[in-house]
């Protein structure tokens, strides 16, 4: 470990015990979700399980609560509940990182934790240069830099970055992030049999590839995977414009489904669907567990989208992850669940069966507080239904045009209201909420949409109201979280 090294990790570390009081005080700190200590918080990173432990690192930044020069937090847990945090695993300290360890992936191979990121770097002239770059462990916590191990390719910008690691067969495949050489977002591929040697495939899907047309100007976090014999390609891509009731954020995230020609390359894909329709939701990431599940996490925030405006900077922190989630295929579409491990966070539980309103709005005995659960089963529906939490978001259903909406006062402007919708295909019979202090996460009819968002009520108001235009009859499970620990 270097010298410029060793003083990075000193200079976090004493950052984060300078302000431990201050973040730790903050009314908006979340139960069960992943924080930064101190600073910024962005990307999951390295989302891998080995020899039963799931390893999750996340980008950085301990010295403010904007983007600069990344690290790597390092997070453990055996079952997604109870953590320990673990050293930095990267520090921006090395030639060809200098200027953040940016996003990446991690794999096993030969008793053998493999991490590969994007080393950031702005040179003498103010240009950018990116270097996919090879770190390694063999106990998982302290990392050897390789250095770069794949370059910039001809015909690419420096903004490509972000590598997927992934085997098939006997080999290794990459995706990696970028942008064209004409202001066009593409995902590369690259095949290699050792982990250390890459050789360039070429672009396996992109704008203007594969008859896609128009579609961004940057593809970032590009990740790769099989579920249920059906190729994904989940990608964040940016440069949208706002359609109807899709883009609505400043980035992106969703999916293309398809066939994946490794050869070629060649990914024969169908149209992209998003896969949160909250207001914060980016740069998912993926790994397949020892079960066979296939595991996401996401950040829980968007670049660009009025993150200085977050009341959480007053504590000296911004953003936070997503919960776990299972991934499932359903024939059409991806489905997302809440991880099974969560449930033992469960305390106490509330039952309330068969209510109705008609034509009013009340709260239920009991329901509501700022770390649960509350499930909603639906047995009729006659116009309009909507919760309203806390006085502050409110989700809407009206069976007639079939769509969703959530909406919250803005974040920069609090006399107006933003939204976001979605036209579901089917009624609305079942709603799963996670709301977390300052989080919510809404899982519709098991997980065919998901609305993803930050909320910043009222600390004392815990109250949860219920809307029905004509009659709703429904029945409400909730339960009180214990949260995760952490060691």
């Amino acid at each position: 470990m270097s010298n410029r090294d060793i003083e990075l990790r000193n200079k976090a570390e004493t950052a984060v015990e300078e302000n431990r009081e201050l973040v730790h005080s903050d009314q908006y700190r979340p139960n069960f979700h992943h924080m930064p200590p101190v600073g910024l918080l962005n990307d999951p990173n390295g989302l891998v399980q080995w020899n039963g432990v799931f390893h999750l690192f996340y980008q950085w930044m301990p010295f403010k609560t904007d983007h600069g020069d990344k690290f790597w937090g390092h997070y453990t847990s055996t079952d997604f509940v109870n953590w320990e945090q673990q050293p930095i695993a990267l520090a921006p300290s090395s030639w060809f990182d200098k200027n953040g360890c940016y996003s990446g992936s991690a794999v096993v191979h030969d008793h053998t934790l493999y991490l590969f990121y994007t080393g950031n770097v702005m040179n003498e002239k103010g240009e950018r240069e990116a270097h996919q770059c090879l770190a390694v462990s063999t106990d998982g916590i302290h990392f050897e830099k390789k250095g770069p191990v794949v370059h910039l390719p001809d015909g690419y910008t420096a903004n490509f970055r972000d590598p997927k690691v992934w085997r098939k067969g006997h080999s290794w495949y990459m995706v990696i992030g970028a942008q064209s050489k004409d202001l066009l977002g593409k995902a590369v591929l690259f095949q290699s049999d050792n982990l250390t040697e890459w050789e360039l495939v070429g672009n396996m899907a992109g704008a203007y590839e594969n008859g896609l047309g128009e579609f961004g100007y940057m593809w970032e976090c590009p990740d790769f995977f099989e579920l249920n014999e059906q190729g994904i390609l989940m990608v964040s891509p940016q440069g949208l414009e706002e359609k109807g009731m899709n883009y609505a954020n400043t980035y992106q995230s969703g999916y293309f489904t398809g066939r994946l020609d490794y050869q070629q390359p060649d990914f024969n894909h169908g149209v992209f669907k998003e896969l949160d329709r909250g207001f914060e939701f980016y740069a998912p990431q993926t790994t397949l567990d020892e079960k066979g599940r296939r595991i996401l996490i996401g950040w829980l925030g968007v670049s660009d989208q009025y993150e200085q405006a977050h009341p959480t900077i007053r504590n000296k922190w911004v953003h936070c992850l997503t919960i776990p989630r299972e991934l499932i295929w359903n024939g059409s579409q991806i489905v997302q669940k809440p991880l099974e491990e969560l449930k033992e966070m469960r305390d106490s539980i509330l039952l309330h069966s068969d209510i109705t309103i008609e034509n009013d709005q009340k709260g239920i005995r009991g329901i509501g507080g700022k770390s649960i659960e509350v499930n909603i089963e639906f047995e009729n529906i006659e116009e309009q239904f909507a919760v309203e939490l806390f006085h502050y978001a409110a989700f809407n259903y009206q069976k007639k045009n079939g769509v969703l909406t959530l909406s919250r006062p803005h974040l920069e402007n609090k006399d107006k209201t933003e939204f976001r919708r979605v036209k579901i295909s089917n009624e609305l019979k079942q709603l799963r909420l996670f709301i977390d202090h300052s989080t919510l996460e809404i899982f519709v009819n098991e997980g065919e949409e998901v609305f993803t968002s930050r909320i910043f009520p009222q600390i004392e108001d815990e109250s949860v109201l219920f809307t029905s235009l004509g009659s709703s009859t429904f029945s409400i499970e909730q339960w009180k979280l214990n949260g995760y620990t952490y060691s």
